[in-house]
């Protein structure tokens, strides 16, 4: 795979080694550690300058350098500077609406991923994380901290399984097998809500439930948008002829690529049911008024004849002889009264309501 040419910085007439930050200013300070480990030891710090990592470069174990926050851009150009990074990586890590990929430059590679967070606004579910994969570091940038890399974390401390015995290209499968791996906690929790919002519906089918299913569907657009690439850029890199990924790694993500398979088809099983939902509600809701215009049809219907009769008898002409009967009030009445009850018992065999 060759290196993508493109970037905002060539469409606006810049440099490529121009560094362009998008979005507003911010002032926040960025949160850095590191992990240098090997399978008898492990170091970790969380460094106060960046030039705390530099030493880590020429090490034989595997380091693991991860920035939280991208507001300090000279921090991650110095940081880039050291590890030789494109200046187009830089960019693209500080320009988080990048689209999920995968990039070979040689020496190392470059992935743009996306983490799915249900908190805060629709516009700030989906956070960035670029990685950076070289022969013995991983660098990871994440656009805020969002907890996604804990169990990673907590695994190599504890030295279980076969992390701290293999090399980056494993860590760097592990950052995205963690990543992953938390779309099925969210799919999980939205299944929930969509289970509830089902049995609701079934129930009584308010106002409130079709911005319940709105919402629940801008979060599974949202979700889908983040999750849907990942599958490209988890088989771009299994597909790679670089000597970054060992042979003995492919397995691995292979079953990561199974993993977003399973995401996807989860997805558009949920997206699915959310819509033949909203085709209920607005079932119901038409069911509901037809009820309600059969009612109004039926009330209006017995009252027909009752009102000819009425309009009949209510006439102004001089010669009626029922106006001179002395019983002919009552009769009146009588004619409306068995006129209405005829009508309702017939209504009622017809089933009519």
């Amino acid at each position: 795979m060759t290196t993508q040419t493109k970037k905002s910085s060539r469409k606006a007439g810049l440099s490529p080694g121009t560094l362009v930050h998008i979005g507003p200013k911010r002032v926040e300070k960025a949160r850095v550690t590191v992990m240098d480990y090997d399978e008898s030891k492990l170091e970790e710090k969380e460094v106060t300058k960046i030039e705390e990592c530099f030493p880590f470069r020429d090490s034989p174990t595997v380091t693991w350098i991860n920035v939280d926050g991208l507001h300090e851009v000279g921090l991650i150009e110095r940081l880039g500077a050291h590890y030789n990074l494109h200046p187009l990586i830089l960019e693209d890590i500080l320009n988080t609406a990048e689209r999920p990929k995968i990039e070979d430059y040689g020496d190392y590679l470059f992935l743009v991923l996306k983490v799915f967070v249900r908190n805060g606004q629709p516009e700030e579910k989906m956070h960035q994380v670029s990685l950076v994969l070289g022969p013995n570091v991983v660098i990871t940038f994440q656009e805020k901290e969002t907890g996604v890399f804990d169990g990673l974390k907590d695994r190599i401390r504890k030295g279980k399984g076969r992390l701290r015995k293999l090399g980056a290209d494993y860590l760097a499968y592990a950052v995205l097998d963690g990543i992953v791996d938390s779309y099925f906690g969210v799919l999980e929790k939205l299944g929930e809500e969509i289970e509830l919002v089902e049995d609701e519906l079934v129930a009584d089918p308010k106002r409130e439930i079709l911005h319940r299913i709105h919402g629940l569907k801008r979060e599974m657009i949202y979700l889908r948008k983040s999750a849907w690439p990942l599958r490209e850029v988890i088989n771009g890199m299994e597909r790679l002829e670089t000597p970054l990924v060992k042979a003995t790694t492919d397995v691995y993500l292979r079953d990561v690529y199974d993993h977003i398979v399973q995401i996807i088809d989860t997805m558009e099983t949920s997206r699915d049911i959310l819509s033949g939902m909203l085709e209920t509600y607005l079932s119901s809701v038409s069911n509901r008024m037809n009820e309600v215009m059969k009612v109004l049809t039926i009330i209006a219907t017995i009252f027909i004849p009752l009102t000819f009769i009425v309009g009949v008898y209510g006439m102004n002409f001089k010669f009626m002889p029922e106006l001179d009967w002395r019983w002919g009030y009552f009769l009146v009445w009588g004619i409306i009264a068995a006129v209405g009850i005829t009508m309702v018992v017939f209504f009622k065999r017809k089933k009519w309501f």
